[in-house]
């Protein structure tokens, strides 16, 4: 049986050593250690022998049967690395190579005016405030000084959701005006603050959507009046369209939460499908302003007569 030992470890041995790849150890290893195999038939050939030879004997093909698992885990950790140097070569990569080309984003046009608005109002002072788009009855319209029976109330201009707040059906909002009660509401006065955000109102045609972008200002203190506010719109038109010389005018109008209230416009010449801003023979409007109605100061809290301010609103999607 020793000789029998000698010559399988032998065989074994080698032939782990010449097995070319991963499935030929495999192969062997079954040969040799399986249900079937060789060492395994030589571990029951044990039991066949004399009691005085079965331990000796017994050590001997335990012996084996390790060196045969030694070597084939050795001749595996070989062969795995021989093949992951031969994967590498093959899949090397030329980082010389100039990468593909890779198409580039632009920044949406209104985002991008809108960064411009902010940065000018900013070096005014103002800070950037936000609200919901999904907004209650009374932060839209009766904080606002919005009465009951005015349009902007009505189905055929509001989207109303069927979910309620007390009582009162929800909304998206039809202007950022909102922002502005929830900030006079949430602080104390000074406030100077500018409100962008989308703003939603049941109208589609040739020139308005059912969504679009406004950002709406609001200056709060005890000393500001209506010359503040034409300046600071003026130095804003100026800053935005890089010119000095834009003609400016404002025009008496009506706006519940605003008294007295304009409309800004600034002078433009049309002409062969395009429109210059500057000087010319006609006028664009581009915003509503005025001073805060005390009726709006006096549902958040501050007195008329010692609070005042002025408040704006002017499309994005225009500008």
């Amino acid at each position: 049986m020793e000789r029998e030992r000698e010559r399988l470890e032998g065989e074994l041995l080698a032939a782990i050593a010449a097995a070319p790849d991963l499935r030929a150890l495999e192969e062997i290893r079954v040969r040799a250690l399986g249900r079937k195999g060789e060492v395994t038939a030589l571990a029951k050939e044990v039991g066949r022998l004399p009691p005085e030879k079965r331990r000796e004997a017994g050590q001997a093909v335990n012996a084996l049967k390790r060196t045969v698992e030694e070597a084939i885990a050795r001749r595996r950790r070989e062969l795995e690395r021989i093949e992951l140097e031969r994967r590498l070569a093959r899949e090397r990569i030329d980082v010389s190579l100039p990468p593909r080309p890779r198409p580039e984003g632009r920044v949406h046009p209104v985002s991008q005016v809108t960064e411009e608005i902010v940065a000018i109002f900013a070096d005014m002072g103002f800070a950037v405030a936000e609200g919901p788009d999904v907004e209650d009855d009374y932060h839209n319209f009766t904080a606002l000084n919005i009465p009951p029976e005015h349009p902007a109330r009505q189905m055929q201009d509001t989207f109303f959701l069927e979910a309620e707040e007390e009582g009162a059906p929800l909304l998206l909002r039809t202007h950022t005006s909102p922002v502005q009660i929830r900030t006079m509401l949430a602080g104390r006065p000074p406030f100077r603050i500018i409100a962008p955000g989308r703003v939603y109102r049941r109208d589609y045609d040739m020139t308005h959507t059912p969504m679009f972008h406004q950002v709406e200002g609001l200056l709060i203190d005890r000393r500001t009046h209506m010359g503040h506010l034409k300046g600071c719109l003026i130095d804003f038109v100026r800053a935005f369209f890089e010119r000095d010389d834009i003609p400016v005018r404002f025009r008496p109008s009506f706006f519940p939460f605003t008294e007295p209230s304009a409309e800004m416009d600034i002078g433009c010449r049309r002409g062969e499908g395009q429109l210059v801003v500057g000087a010319g023979d006609d006028w664009l409007e581009i915003l509503g302003c005025g001073m805060v109605h005390p009726r709006v100061l006096e549902g958040v809290g501050l007195e008329p007569d010692v609070w005042q301010g002025f408040a704006f609103g002017l499309g994005i999607d225009r500008l």
